[in-house]
């Protein structure tokens, strides 16, 4: 996919800890990746390239295990369109 899109990351690790913590770890990869990105209540929205995005969710799914998630279980969505890009304008999320 050469367009700008739209992908919806939930990464919930599995630890004997608090999960929040580790969630941390994974915005921090996403935020210090450069890519947009909004974060919500139950999921973070980042906006680029696919195969940017994807390197990103999953070193972000890596981040967590790394700081002690003995799993992840992890739900994305990717809203694409062939005709052009997909922006946080045309969604009126400033």
């Amino acid at each position: 996919m050469k367009n700008q899109v739209h992908i919806a990351i939930q990464i919930v690790p599995i630890s004997k800890g608090h999960p929040y913590p580790i969630i941390d770890k994974a915005i921090e990869v996403i935020d210090k990746s450069g890519v947009a990105y909004k974060v919500g209540a139950m999921e973070t929205v980042m906006q680029g390239d696919y195969d940017t995005i994807m390197r990103v969710a999953k070193e972000a799914q890596q981040i967590c295990l790394d700081s002690g998630a003995d799993e992840v279980v992890v739900t994305m969505k990717v809203h694409a369109r062939k005709s052009g890009d997909v922006t946080w304008d045309e969604k009126g999320i400033q």
